[in-house]
């Protein structure tokens, strides 16, 4: 019954139930505050990066020079083969086709990676594990000012495996009072279910289901709407609708992380959640 609720409710949020994809990261760009948010992420090989510009005249200038991009990027970057990457160019005024690239492209100087104030957005995809360091040219440099790291891992994670065992609730003892249940299901699949709160203080589920990748599990997520409390509850007034992504990554059996990205504007765009275990099932040992 509990098996085939969740699967239910993976259904009604829109996501696929066993399909791994590279996941998809947001970083807000200035706004209220000269920074970026989050300025430090963890990611994997072949994930994406979002820097979108939140208010101010701002661009993203890889510290080593492999990348200068807002409404559109630059291609002259000395190591920008090695770093692996390419930008999707999306900023007004851009060609929506174009992109700049390791080997070039189209639609780059029409739109280089000046510092802009245009509602701009650059994906970025990175390609190879390291560290790349950034920062806004106009307001920092490297390590100072406006600035920001990302910690690009090789696909499979370090030692520790997820298993059967990740099944629980997860929590942050420093916000009691929402968390994560974690299920897996078979020998890849994970569903999660984050009970919490939207911006407004109206209680929020937040679902998703994703395949296990080392010690990461990447899921599309969703919510739905339109339910009411038995006797009063209709299937068919139930809404559902995509939320945005949830990345999981776990240190050990006890202790790991969450961050997300969000297209509802109900939601905080981006961020993270540290997360320890709350509850295991009985007999359900960590390896």
């Amino acid at each position: 019954m509990k098996l085939q609720a969740l699967v239910r409710l993976a259904a009604l949020a829109c996501v696929p139930a066993a399909s791994a994809f590279a996941a998809d990261h947001e970083v807000s760009v200035g706004g209220g505050a000269m920074r970026f948010a989050p300025s430090d992420l963890t990611i994997r090989v072949g994930d994406t990066v979002t820097f979108v510009n939140a208010g101010g005249t701002h661009n993203v200038v890889a510290d080593d020079g492999s990348f200068r991009c807002a409404a559109g990027c630059s291609t002259d970057g000395p190591n920008r083969a090695a770093v692996g990457w390419y930008t999707t160019l999306k900023a007004e005024g851009a060609d929506p086709d174009g992109y700049c690239g390791p080997y070039g492209g189209y639609g780059c100087d029409d739109a280089p990676g000046d510092p802009s104030s245009a509602a701009w957005r650059t994906t970025l995809t990175f390609g190879a594990p390291g560290t790349v360091g950034y920062h806004c040219e106009a307001h920092g440099g490297p390590g100072s000012g406006m600035f920001g790291r990302i910690v690009v891992e090789a696909s499979g994670g370090g030692g520790f495996r997820i298993g059967p065992s990740i099944t629980g609730n997860w929590y942050d003892p420093s916000q009691n009072g929402h968390g994560v249940q974690l299920e897996m299901i078979g020998e890849t699949l994970v569903t999660a279910i984050w009970f919490t709160f939207d911006a407004a203080g109206a209680p929020a589920w937040i679902v998703g289901s994703g395949t296990v990748d080392g010690n990461r599990i990447a899921m599309q997520a969703g919510r739905s709407s339109g339910g009411r409390f038995p006797p009063n509850f209709d299937p068919a007034a139930i809404v559902a609708r995509p939320w945005g992504t949830l990345t999981f990554t776990f240190d050990g059996c006890a202790s790991g992380k969450v961050d997300w990205t969000s297209t509802d504007p109900s939601f905080t765009a981006a961020g993270t959640l540290p997360l320890v275990r709350l509850t295991q099932v009985q007999g359900m040992a960590c390896p």
